[in-house]
C-alpha cells in the first residue's frame, strides 16, 4: 500500500463532512457570516428542506471581487486579524464554511460592497463540487446573496442520512430562531417557497425591551407575560435574560436556551444548573422555559472545541453554574406567590360553554402533575389540627373587598368548595386555592428555613463504612470534606483509594451509603458541586411537607382559610407546589363577565 496525498477536492469534501452535516448547518454558517458582516436584514429561502435549494441574502458589508475569490479558499477569513484564537469576537473564525459548502454542492456567490464609491461593481463567482469558475460582473444590491443548489450532490452517501423535508426544515427553523434570539435588532425571514415559516422584524430600543419582544415572538406566546428578568454578575461574568415562572413548564427542555457572548450553544452545564435552580418547583419530568445570555472575557471560554461551534468549554464551570443557579433562584424568590397567567387562561377556557373537556386535562399536563381531584379521597382519620396556621388579624370573612387591593393580593376567604378548594374574593376578581398544594409549599419552605438556621442533623453510623474509589475520586471527596460535613455527611480519606464515612444526614434515613458517595464523586468531577446530596435532602423535605400539610377533604374555618392566604402572600414560591402544579388560579372580574356575555 503506497502512501499518497489525497486530491484537494477530496480533502475539502472530507472536511465538509465535519462542518456541514445537514442543510441546517449550511444555513447556520451562512447566517452567522451575514451577522458578522453587520447585516440588519437576513432573508432565507428553502426548497425540499434545503436539499435542492438554499438562498441566504443580507444587507451587510459585502465583498469586493478579490475578497470573493479569497473567501472561497479554505481557512481564508477576515475575523482573526491578530491570529489570536483566544480573543474571538465573531461568530465565525475558521474560514471553512463557504469552501466546505462549495465542496459538496453547486454554490453561487454574488456580493457588492456597501457604502462604496458610486458605481462600485458587484461580482459573482460559482463553485461546483469544489471546482471554481471565473469571477464575473453581477447585478446585486449592497450586501451578499449566496445560493446553494443540490446540497451533497458530490457526496451522495450523505443524502441517505437526511430525514424528511419537514424534519430538515424544522432543523433550519430552530437554527435561525436561536440566532434571532441572540440578535433582536436584526430582522429574519424564512420562506419555503410557498409560505413564510419565520418572520421576525428588527426591533429597536433598549436591549432588555428588544430581547424580551424577540423571545416572546420565538418561544411560547405566553412566555413574555410570565417571564422573570435575570441580571447578575460575578468575577467579570455577566448573566442576563429571562426565565419562566415554574407553573409555565413543558414536557421537554426544547425551550431552554444558552447564549455565550452572542453565540447560541448547547451545553449540558446549562441543563444541570437549571435543574438545580428549579429543583424545588418542578417535577422531574417537567422543564422550565428560559433564555440566558452569558457575557464573559474571551479568554474565559474556549469556542474552538467543536467543528460546528455548537459547544464551548468554560475555564471555570463551577463559577458559571453557581451564577446561573443563584440568579435563577433569586428571581424565583422575588416572584413571591406569583403563578403564570397561562393557568388562569386554561381555567377560563374550561369554563366556556361548549368547551372541549380535554382543555382541563391539558391544563393539568402543562402544570406538570395530576389533577388534585384524587386528593379528596384521602382518609380524614387521625388528621391533626392545622399546623403553623394562625388566624391573621383583620382578615375576617366579612372584610370589605375594596380594602384588599394593596394589603391582601389573594383576597378574603368566602367559601370552601368540596372541602378541597378555598374561594377568595379580591378587589377585582376571585382566587381559587388548592389547600393541600398551597400548605405543602408553606410547610416545605418552613422546613428549609429551619435547616438553614440550625444546620443538618447528623446521625453517626454504628459501624463506619469504607467506600473504595479511584484515587482521583477519593481525593476530590476528601478536598470537599468540610462542605460535605455542613450537609451532614462526615467522611475522611482512608488510604489512597478509599474514604471512610462516619456520619450521614439523619433526614436521609436508611440509604445506600456506597451509592451516594460514588454518585457524589462522579458529580464533583463533572460540575464541582455536591448537588446530589442537596437534592436528596430537598426530596426528603418535600416528602415530609406533603405528609405534614393540610389534606384535601379537611374542612377549614374562615380564620384558617384567611391565615392560609396570608401565609401564601408572605412566602416565596407559594404560587406552585413542590412538583410545579399551581397552588391557586386567579380569575379577573372582567374575564368572568365575558363568560356570561356581560362584556
Amino acid at each position: 500500500m503506497t502512501l499518497r496525498r489525497l486530491p484537494e477536492t477530496l480533502v475539502n469534501r472530507i472536511a465538509a463532512g465535519e462542518v456541514i452535516e445537514r442543510p441546517a448547518a449550511a444555513v447556520k454558517e451562512l447566517v452567522e457570516n451575514a451577522l458578522d458582516a453587520g447585516a440588519k436584514q437576513i432573508d432565507v429561502v428553502l426548497r425540499d428542506g434545503g436539499r435542492t435549494f438554499i438562498s441566504v441574502a443580507d444587507d451587510g458589508q459585502g465583498m469586493s471581487g478579490p475578497e470573493i475569490e479569497l473567501a472561497l479558499e479554505r481557512h481564508a477569513t477576515s475575523k482573526l486579524p491578530g491570529d489570536d484564537l483566544v480573543n474571538i469576537a465573531t461568530l465565525g473564525f475558521r474560514g471553512e464554511a463557504l469552501p466546505s459548502i462549495g465542496a459538496v454542492s453547486r454554490l453561487s456567490l454574488a456580493s457588492r460592497v456597501r457604502g462604496g464609491q458610486d458605481g462600485a461593481q458587484a461580482w459573482s463567482l460559482s463553485v461546483e463540487g469544489g471546482r471554481r469558475g471565473a469571477l464575473t460582473p453581477a447585478a446585486q444590491a449592497p450586501g451578499t446573496r449566496i445560493e446553494v443548489r443540490d446540497l451533497f450532490f458530490a457526496t451522495p452517501a450523505r443524502l441517505k442520512f437526511l430525514k424528511t423535508t419537514r424534519t430538515e426544515q424544522g432543523y433550519v427553523l430552530d437554527a435561525m430562531q436561536r440566532l434571532a434570539m441572540a440578535h433582536p435588532r436584526v430582522g429574519f425571514t424564512l420562506f419555503d417557497g410557498t409560505r413564510k415559516l419565520l418572520h421576525l422584524p428588527s426591533t429597536q430600543g433598549a436591549l432588555n425591551y428588544t430581547r424580551l419582544a424577540r423571545l416572546g415572538a420565538v418561544m411560547a406566546r405566553d412566555f413574555a407575560a410570565n417571564a422573570l428578568p435575570i441580571e447578575a454578575e460575578r468575577e467579570g461574568v455577566k448573566l442576563s435574560g429571562y426565565i419562566g415562572l415554574p407553573t409555565l413548564n413543558r414536557g421537554n427542555a426544547r425551550h431552554q436556551y444558552l447564549f455565550v457572548n452572542g453565540r447560541p450553544v448547547r451545553d449540558k452545564l446549562l441543563h444541570g444548573a437549571v435543574r438545580g435552580a428549579y429543583h424545588d418547583f418542578l417535577a422531574h419530568d417537567r422543564h422550565a422555559l428560559l433564555a440566558l445570555f452569558l457575557d464573559l472575557p474571551a479568554e474565559a471560554v474556549d469556542v474552538n472545541v467543536h467543528p460546528a461551534k455548537a459547544e464551548v468549554r468554560f475555564r471555570d464551570p463551577g463559577l458559571i453554574r453557581g451564577l446561573i443557579v443563584g440568579a435563577c433562584r433569586h428571581a424565583l424568590a422575588e416572584a413571591g406567590h406569583r403563578a403564570s397567567s397561562s393557568v388562569a387562561q386554561a381555567a377560563l377556557g374550561a369554563f366556556r360553554p361548549g368547551h372541549n373537556p380535554g382543555v382541563a386535562q391539558t391544563w393539568r399536563a402543562r402544570a406538570g402533575g395530576v389533577a388534585p381531584r384524587g386528593l379528596a379521597e384521602t382518609s380524614l382519620a387521625g388528621q391533626a389540627p392545622l399546623p403553623a396556621l394562625a388566624a391573621a388579624p383583620g382578615a375576617a370573612a366579612d372584610q370589605a373587598p375594596e380594602n384588599l387591593d394593596a394589603d391582601y393580593p389573594l383576597g378574603a376567604a368566602r367559601a370552601q368548595v368540596h372541602e378541597t378548594y378555598v374561594v377568595a374574593q379580591t378587589a377585582d376578581g376571585i382566587v381559587i386555592v388548592d389547600q393541600h398544594a398551597a400548605h405543602e409549599r408553606l410547610v416545605y419552605e418552613d422546613m428549609k428555613q429551619q435547616m438553614a438556621a440550625q444546620g443538618v442533623t447528623r446521625q453517626a453510623l454504628l459501624m463506619p463504612e469504607v467506600v473504595e474509589l479511584e484515587p482521583e475520586a477519593a481525593a476530590r471527596l476528601s478536598e470537599r470534606s468540610e462542605e460535605l460535613a455542613a450537609l451532614g455527611l462526615v467522611l475522611e480519606a482512608f488510604g489512597p483509594g478509599a474514604v471512610v464515612v462516619r456520619e450521614v444526614p439523619a433526614l436521609l434515613g436508611d440509604l445506600d451509603v456506597q451509592g451516594l458517595v460514588r454518585d457524589l464523586a462522579d458529580e464533583l468531577a463533572e460540575i464541582g458541586q455536591s448537588l446530589a446530596l442537596k437534592e436528596r435532602l430537598q426530596e426528603v423535605c418535600g416528602t415530609l411537607a406533603c405528609h405534614g400539610s393540610v389534606r384535601a377533604g379537611r374542612r377549614l374555618n374562615v380564620d384558617e382559610m384567611n391565615a392560609l392566604l396570608r401565609q401564601m402572600e408572605a412566602t416565596p414560591h407559594s404560587g406552585q407546589c413542590n412538583h410545579g402544579r399551581p397552588t391557586y388560579v386567579e380569575l379577573k372580574l372582567a374575564d368572568i363577565e365575558r363568560l356570561f356575555g356581560r362584556r
